[in-house]
């Protein structure tokens, strides 16, 4: 189902997983919100309750990208009323950066300027989305949320999440970008169009299919000399339980090997 603008025509030469439109009401700000979700159950019902407090529909258009939920959370109407601008479904393989690429492919196609990005599973404060869009406009490219700079905040972060961050993830991909990271893990992080559309960049290509966009643009855009900050932010855990997709053993060794070869340049495109 499409409502308001008429289908978007994805460019041929881009590498775009196969995706569903369940709605789309038209575009309407000069920025948007790409969520990726997939069977967060009442996380993104609350998370979308939590974006409607904060008038982020005036600011940005919101649209869900879903992986493939099969546990109902995605009721149409609830989610049109909430403000959300557009739901896609992910129809073809691969997991979060497979459903990046649809999300950017999408908005992309739409002449957005900005693209902010931000998980579904409610560990986020998305009040801080607006100093994102301000910083797009003030001519920044990749604007990082960090919970780890002044300002920033987090409460029951894993104690091996945390070390994983601050002592290996961010060190490596500081070294190796030149940019002086502090909190890399994260969705929540904003993109101009420009960068994402360099063919330098070039974000569409089938190996981006599990979480490897996320270290790769970290590495790569500084590298290039994109303008990059780090902004205050917050991140929740919440107690006893740990909102995520990645398994504790065979999913963060997959992480390593992702951040190994983004700090390698393996990912770079062909020169």
């Amino acid at each position: 189902m499409t409502m308001g603008n008429d289908p978007i025509t994805i460019p041929s030469e881009w590498d775009v997983p196969e995706f569903r439109t369940e709605f789309w009401r038209g575009r309407t700000k000069s920025h948007c919100v790409i969520i990726p979700v997939i069977n967060e159950g009442e996380r993104i019902r609350l998370f979308v309750e939590r974006m409607q407090q904060s008038g982020i529909s005036q600011v940005a258009d919101i649209i869900i990208v879903d992986g493939g939920s099969k546990d109902g959370s995605l009721e149409h109407n609830s989610l049109i009323q909430a403000g959300i601008q557009g739901l896609l479904t992910k129809l073809g393989a691969g997991k979060l950066s497979a459903q990046l690429r649809v999300g950017y492919a999408f908005a992309l196609a739409q002449d957005y300027e900005g693209i902010i990005t931000i998980d579904g599973n409610n560990k986020d404060d998305p009040s801080a989305i607006p100093s994102f869009i301000s910083a797009i406009e003030n001519g920044y490219d990749f604007v990082q949320a960090s919970r780890f700079i002044q300002g920033g905040q987090h409460e029951n972060t894993p104690p091996s999440r945390y070390l994983a961050i601050r002592y290996l993830h961010a060190p490596l991909l500081a070294v190796s970008s030149g940019f002086p990271w502090t909190d890399t893990t994260q969705g929540f992080r904003a993109y101009s169009s420009r960068a994402l559309l360099d063919g330098r960049v070039n974000i569409f290509r089938n190996v981006f299919s599990t979480y490897e966009l996320l270290a790769y643009l970290s590495y790569r855009l500084p590298k290039l000399g994109y303008r990059c900050i780090e902004l205050p932010a917050k991140r929740d855990y919440p107690l006893g339980e740990v909102p995520t997709k990645i398994s504790a053993v065979r999913g963060n060794l997959s992480l390593v090997k992702i951040l190994v070869k983004a700090c390698l340049g393996r990912y770079d495109p062909p020169a």
